[in-house]
């Protein structure tokens, strides 16, 4: 089968199709065949070699950890999916290897009707890692959030799953980005110089938590949340420096045992919303499995709104 890795860190041209082994369902797994997955915005750093310090990476390295697409293996133990079935979900930390033309599940949901391919690839991660956070800063009816980086992939999805809570949101974003956010019924701000003073004023009872999907402007966010604890980073590594949590997801199967049930919880929340048509996966851009270096570069210089998926 076809499948994207890169042998070394470099810029996006490094990442390329390879013909590989296709992987089969183990226990507590299921095997698709992959209609569309995801590209993470965290990938492009360990390509890069950005966080080879943090994230070692055994060469080659297949890349991807969330895809959608029609189940044709399934492991023992597993129940309550048939061969055929559509659905959406994550590959384990470890193993990856979800932009391919098949891909081992060891977290999964139906895929929701009102979704397209492209939306359900690159759902799981985002979904999983929203749910995480605004679990953490216990984020509920009546709170007001801020999401910094409101509309990258996950930050466009974690305001509406804070508003499914009950929450008043604020997102920041560059200003070509504000409209976007309004559809998804958040008040935009900019970010940068001055951010305590403009959510302050959108909020002049303040803010209960806040949720950082870009970096570098942790002291604002303390400042403006009030406390280093209601403040939860998924980007910035100096977090510890400022007594700030760093969420970083480890979501299935790692130990081979199967899926996390939490994450099997979380995709089934963003199911069950999308069913409601309360959550959809804005697509920034969509790719050919063979175009995965250019997802790589335009993921690299760009804020274009949602996520980057890949299609096969």
């Amino acid at each position: 089968m076809r499948a994207v890795q890169f042998s070394d860190y470099g810029p996006p041209g490094v990442v390329h199709v390879a013909e590989v082994e296709a992987p089969h369902a183990g226990p507590g797994t299921i095997r698709i065949a992959v209609r569309a997955s995801g590209l993470s915005v965290g990938e492009t750093l360990i390509r890069a070699g950005t966080l080879r310090d943090l994230v070692p990476v055994a060469f080659p390295y297949r890349t991807g950890f969330d895809a959608a697409g029609v189940v044709d293996q399934i492991g023992a133990g597993v129940t309550g999916v048939d061969v055929g079935d559509p659905v959406f979900g994550m590959t384990s930390t470890t193993g990856r290897g979800a932009n391919a033309d098949h891909a081992v599940l060891t977290a999964w949901a139906p895929k929701p009707v009102g979704w397209s391919w492209e939306e359900a690839g690159g759902a799981a991660g985002t979904v999983e890692t929203g749910i995480r956070v605004l679990d953490r800063l216990r984020v509920g009816a009546g709170h007001t959030v801020l999401v910094q980086g409101a509309a990258g992939g996950v930050g466009a999805v974690a305001v509406q799953l804070a508003a499914a809570r009950g929450a008043t949101v604020i997102g920041t974003a560059a200003e070509r980005n504000h409209d976007f956010l309004r559809s998804l019924g958040v008040t935009p701000t900019t970010y940068g110089p001055g951010l305590v003073g403009r959510v302050r004023a959108l909020a002049p009872h303040g803010v209960d938590a806040v949720f950082d999907c870009a970096r570098g402007a942790l002291p604002d966010l303390i400042a403006i949340a009030g406390d280093p604890a209601r403040v939860v980073t998924i980007a910035d590594f100096a977090a510890a420096a400022h007594g700030v949590h760093f969420s970083r997801s480890a979501p299935a199967g790692d130990t081979g045992a199967g899926a996390d049930p939490l994450a099997v919880h979380s995709l089934d929340i963003a199911a069950g919303l999308a069913g409601q048509g309360r959550l959809r996966v804005p697509v920034a851009a969509a790719f050919p499995l063979t175009g995965a270096a250019a997802a790589h570069d335009l993921a690299g210089r760009s804020h274009a709104p949602g996520k980057i998926v890949l299609v096969n």
